[in-house]
């Protein structure tokens, strides 16, 4: 689901960080991703590129024909080899200033892997050039943030400057965007103005506020079908894995290091299954469960947020001195539903109109669930806007304002994406009682996320694209030694789920930060010094923890941070 202000990670889900990286503020992502920080800058591509880009955005889809199968399982006994259709030699050149210090290129990949000589989309890709002497170069290391729908252009820089120096410097660091994302082309857009203004609340108050919600979500999905039908078959997680194939191909790399971030561990987890061969080493930062995906791994987030959203009431009570909003969880959390009530009737104006209503109040403060350094600032904005005065209400709110500008807003391309290829990965529900009765269930014990999360994926009940009937089997056969890095209290991807990626995958040895519930765990700022010693230690030289079982070895999990630190 979705922070910098902390770390290499600053950053997903507003923005999309269901299954992401925290992205960071906005400002500082030029529109960022759920994973990534900046929001990518754009790449060259060539005008016939484009001009395909641009006659494809206007095919229609199929929509008499009903939903179309996703290309999601690879043919029995097939490792894809597509080397023979990748493009040659990379043109690399500097990025432009949003990517200040980076290189770009871009790669033509086959929009259906399966025919390898049709139809072509476009990869942009980033880098940081290894400069340690070539008798230790260590290869390329790919890099992905999460979302889906995450940029990984940035990504590339920020992996490489929080490494330690004498590691990142052994690799060509390379971030890319995936298919349908950001500058990769045809970047994908359903309906750019979905998230204007104050939108309906996410809990309904009424059947016909239901009903209003699901038509909005069905509208979504049939705008998707009308200006991308012709791409949403090919957007699958499998699709992006083999796109990271061709990319080694294009690198001219018989192998690739991986470093996948929340969603992006489920990309790892299929390309190992696809090409375990092509693999040298591969970390996996907060891990999807993969016999979760995508229905039953959302619900379980949303009893994993519940637990975040208390442990945040739990210290602004403690720091009631600082707040003065309780000095009890229970009184905490009574004074911000009493403000989310409130909103719902009386939403925060900003510099364009309403901008601040009982969604983007939700969507700004899970942000906090996927890293506590949110907390202070997220506290002194609620403080300053329940304190205040009706009359002065609507000023008061800037701090509230400021922060869903910085961290909750979403970003429309990555919306797009995130539900193309969930939505496509696996078959949904199409009965919308059983999402009815699912989140009615969820929201008696745990009703911070039950609502928003079911209407996050609402499309996905209507998707023109039928996913398979099952998750791809995840197999960890013939893989290298891997390294997992998990806290028992992320909410975005819960422990449990971790774990039973780590039974499936043999080879793999986990992390585990003992009480932790951030989102991400390496590379972050502050830095978890335990976490990213075992992480320079593995991409050094293959360094694994050799304590048996299921818990390999553990670290201490960063301290709440302090009123004063926001």
């Amino acid at each position: 689901m979705k922070a910098d202000a902390p770390g290499r990670g600053h950053g997903n889900r507003g923005r999309v960080r269901r299954f992401a990286r925290y992205a960071g503020p906005v400002a500082e992502r030029d529109a960022g991703p759920p994973a990534s920080r900046r929001r990518a800058a754009l790449i060259t591509v060539t005008a016939a590129a484009m001009a395909v880009a641009l006659a494809a955005g206007c095919t229609a889809a199929r929509s008499q024909q009903g939903p179309v199968q996703g290309h999601n399982a690879e043919p029995a006994g097939h490792q894809a080899a597509p080397d023979a259709a990748a493009v040659g030699r990379l043109g690399w050149h500097a990025c432009g200033s949003g990517l200040r210090g980076l290189q770009c290129a871009s790669v033509q990949v086959p929009l259906n892997h399966q025919q390898a000589q049709g139809r072509k989309i476009t990869l942009a890709l980033s880098r940081v050039p290894a400069t340690a002497p070539s008798s230790q170069y260590q290869g390329v290391m790919l890099v992905n943030p999460g979302g889906p729908g995450g940029s990984g252009l940035s990504l590339a820089n920020d992996v490489a400057s929080s490494l330690d120096k004498s590691v990142a410097s052994r690799y060509d660091i390379i971030g890319f965007d995936p298919r349908g994302v950001g500058s990769s082309v045809p970047a994908l857009h359903c309906d750019p103005s979905f998230f204007s203004g104050v939108r309906p609340d996410y809990v309904p108050a009424t059947a016909a506020a239901e009903q209003a919600l699901e038509a909005r979500a069905k509208a979504y999905a049939n705008d998707c079908e009308q200006r991308f039908g012709w791409l949403l078959p090919y957007m699958t997680s499998a699709d992006s894995a083999r796109d990271m194939d061709s990319i080694r191909s294009a690198l001219g790399q018989p192998q690739i290091t991986y470093l996948g971030d929340s969603y992006g561990t489920y990309l790892g987890e299929i390309y190992g299954t696809l090409f375990p061969s092509r693999v040298r080493r591969m970390v996996l930062d907060s891990t999807v469960d993969p016999n979760g995906v995508w229905y039953q791994n959302n619900i379980d987030q949303d009893y994993a947020f519940q637990a975040r959203m208390q442990a945040f009431f739990g210290w602004v009570a403690a720091n009631s001195g600082s707040y003065g909003l309780g000095a009890t969880p229970a009184a905490v959390q009574q004074v911000w539903y009493r403000v989310r009530s409130y909103l719902g009737q009386h939403p925060i104006n900003g510099q364009n109109g309403p901008a601040v209503g009982p969604d983007e109040l939700d969507d700004t403060f899970l942000q906090g669930g996927y890293n506590n350094e949110l907390w202070p600032d997220l506290a002194s904005a609620l403080a300053q806007y329940a304190h205040a005065p009706g009359a002065s209400r609507n000023q008061a709110g800037s701090g509230l304002v400021s922060q869903y500008q910085l961290y909750g807003s979403q970003n429309e391309n990555q919306f797009a994406v995130y539900n193309a290829v969930q939505c496509s990965d696996v078959n949904w529900p199409r009965n919308w009682a059983k999402w009815d009765s699912d989140t009615r269930t969820v929201y008696q014990t745990a009703p911070y996320q039950a609502w928003d999360n079911a209407w996050f994926n609402a499309a996905c009940a209507f998707w023109p694209v039928q996913g398979a009937a099952a998750p791809m089997q995840i197999k960890g056969q013939g893989l290298p030694g891997l390294l997992m890095l998990q806290a028992t209290g992320d909410a975005a991807t819960p422990y449990a789920g971790a774990q039973v990626a780590h039974r499936l995958l043999p080879t793999a040895r986990m992390v585990v930060v003992e009480g932790g519930g951030n989102h991400v765990q390496s590379l972050q700022n502050p830095p978890n010094t335990c976490v990213d010693g075992y992480l320079n230690n593995y991409l050094a030289n293959g360094a694994l923890p050799q304590n048996p079982g299921q818990v390999n070895a553990t670290c201490p999990a960063p301290i709440a941070p302090s009123p004063s630190s926001g």
